[in-house]
Order: C-alpha cells, then sequence, then structure tokens
C-alpha cells in the first residue's frame, strides 16, 4: 500500500427525486451491466410502495432499516502462528451502513416470485421494523463475534 497520504472519501452526488446521498448509494450497489435508469426506476418504484403502505416517508424509512441492519462487530481472520483465528474487530459507522446495504440488496434478491421493486420494499419495511433477512444476518454476524470474543485479542 502506498504510504503518501490521507485518501480523500468520495461521496455520490445526491440522487434526482430525494437529494439524498444514502439513496444515491443504494442505486449504485442495485445497478447492474451500468444500467443505472434502470437501478433508479426499480428504487424509486420501491420507495413508492412503501410510501402508500407505511404513509411515512420513504426516506425515513429507508434510513431507519440501514441503521438497524448495519452491524457494530464482525469477524476477520488472522493468521496466527499456523492457525486462523476469527478475530472480532469494530466497524465504524460508514462501514457498517455500506454492508447493510449490501445484506438488504441481497436479502431482495434472495426474494422468489415477485418483481425486484416489491421485494426491494418489503425488505426495507422489514428491516426498519427489526425483523426479516436482513437483521437475522445481523444477529448472526454479532452472534459470531461474541462467539470469538477470546480471541479478541489477536487484533491488531
Amino acid at each position: 500500500m502506498a504510504r503518501r497520504g490521507q485518501i480523500t472519501k468520495r461521496l455520490p452526488s445526491p440522487d434526482i427525486k430525494y437529494g439524498n446521498v444514502t439513496v444515491s448509494k443504494l442505486i449504485n450497489k442495485l445497478m447492474e451491466r451500468g444500467k443505472k435508469s434502470t437501478a433508479e426506476g426499480v428504487l424509486y418504484n420501491a420507495l413508492q410502495i412503501i410510501e402508500t403502505q407505511e404513509g411515512k416517508p420513504p426516506v425515513s424509512v429507508l434510513e431507519q432499516a440501514i441503521k438497524n441492519a448495519s452491524p457494530l462487530l464482525m469477524v476477520k481472520a488472522r493468521r496466527v502462528g499456523g492457525a486462523t483465528y476469527q478475530v472480532p474487530i469494530e466497524i465504524d459507522t460508514e462501514r457498517g451502513a455500506d454492508i447493510a446495504i449490501k445484506w438488504i440488496l441481497q436479502s431482495a434478491r434472495s426474494r422468489k416470485g415477485k418483481p425486484m421493486a416489491v421485494k426491494l420494499a418489503t425488505e426495507i419495511t422489514e428491516a426498519s421494523k427489526e425483523q426479516g433477512n436482513t437483521i437475522k444476518k445481523r444477529e448472526d454476524t454479532h452472534k459470531m463475534a461474541e462467539a470469538n470474543r477470546a480471541f479478541a485479542h489477536y487484533r491488531w
């Protein structure tokens, strides 16, 4: 790795409809094969479904879902003396939010039989209510980190 200085974090520009950076991050993660307009359409339809079902602003529901789904601890493999240990590490909020977005999209894609906008809306509403596959994945990650707490001294 280069040791020339601090790397400046680049944020994507806010999205067109809601003016929110989180929504644009979600669009960029949802996009496949460079088809950004398709990803925008899917996400905006999902947010419209959330607004009709919940009766709340969809961006606030999305923010709550990401906040609920973001992990605080994860395990990282460390090799010490020929053995590999799963060492629990703390995660900063920005990295946790990125992981939560990834998990929400994975859970939505794993659902079958409905359009992507409906699957994504369902997953976001469930995550905002602390239910669903995304929250289960976060709990499993926390349990794994808690179970390997004995190896925390290998963190460096």
